[in-house]
């Protein structure tokens, strides 16, 4: 988030381009920030998405494990956990950025006062493309699980199918964000499927301990 005094600096060397480096007068700050921005959407991305993945497959193996003989708890468990994951990463990153708006237009309110002049608003971010690009995100990862287990008939198959695809998928997204941020690949996929396994194991043992035969 942008303090007062980087704001400030911001509109001060917008304003005297004489003073600004090279880099900025030859259209290197702009693609500097352009790359910035687009990088901190793919980590968003890639966390939302992580997110649901985790969330949703622990919970239709915790589901799963309370309630082996119906299949149908998990997978509306799964459908749930979609739709309510959704929509509580909207609103909170909505709530979020907007918080990040106002302070950021508080401050340049204060700098257009002191300077007599508008200053240039561009790039500020927009809380309703941050709470949609939230949702869809988390929404596309808590469909993975939940769609792989869709067709399978049996409890173990369902509970092999979820694990293993949460854990490939947990891999892959790791791996790309680390790929972005020129960190060693291999070493971010293990973790984040370890991360996941973890999640998917503590939620799955402790929801057997309610483990019931009958609906």
């Amino acid at each position: 988030m942008a303090t007062n005094g980087e704001t400030k600096l911001a509109v001060l060397d917008a304003s005297h381009p004489a003073t600004a480096p090279a880099s900025m007068e030859s259209g290197g700050a702009a693609s500097y920030d352009d790359v910035s921005r687009h990088g901190q959407w793919l980590r968003a991305a890639v966390l939302g998405a992580s997110d649901g993945l985790v969330s949703t497959s622990a919970l239709m193996l915790g589901i799963g494990a309370a309630r082996p003989g119906d299949p149908r708890a998990a997978l509306l468990s799964g459908v749930a956990g979609l739709v309510a994951g959704a929509c509580s990463m909207a609103i909170g990153e909505y709530v979020s950025v907007h918080a990040q708006l106002d302070v950021e237009l508080a401050g340049l309110k204060r700098v257009e006062e002191a300077r007599g002049y508008p200053a240039d608003r561009a790039g500020l971010p927009n809380p309703g493309h941050a709470s949609a690009a939230s949702a869809l995100s988390f929404a596309a990862g808590a469909a993975i699980p939940l769609l792989a287990a869709w067709f399978m008939g049996s409890y173990g198959m369902r509970v092999a199918v979820v694990v293993s695809t949460a854990t490939l998928a947990l891999a892959v997204f790791g791996a790309l964000g680390a790929v972005h941020g020129g960190a060693p690949a291999g070493r971010a996929g293990l973790r984040a499927a370890l991360g996941g396994l973890v999640a998917m194991g503590i939620t799955y043992g402790l929801m057997k301990l309610f483990r019931a035969d009958s609906v």
